[in-house]
């Protein structure tokens, strides 16, 4: 392997891990504020909107 093979190979791990990582943060933090926001409602009566 080359040295522009290995960069490139290391470039596409770090793009890939990046991309994979803003999507579980995306998934996971969209239905938290939703289930956040429902509890508050439940418990506290605010609005869903504050």
């Amino acid at each position: 392997m080359d040295t522009g093979n290995i960069v490139m190979i290391l470039l596409m791990v770090i793009g890939g891990s990046a991309g994979i990582l803003s999507t579980l943060y995306l998934a996971v933090s969209f239905p938290a504020v939703i289930l956040w926001k429902i509890y508050r409602k439940i418990r506290y009566g605010y609005a869903l909107t504050d």
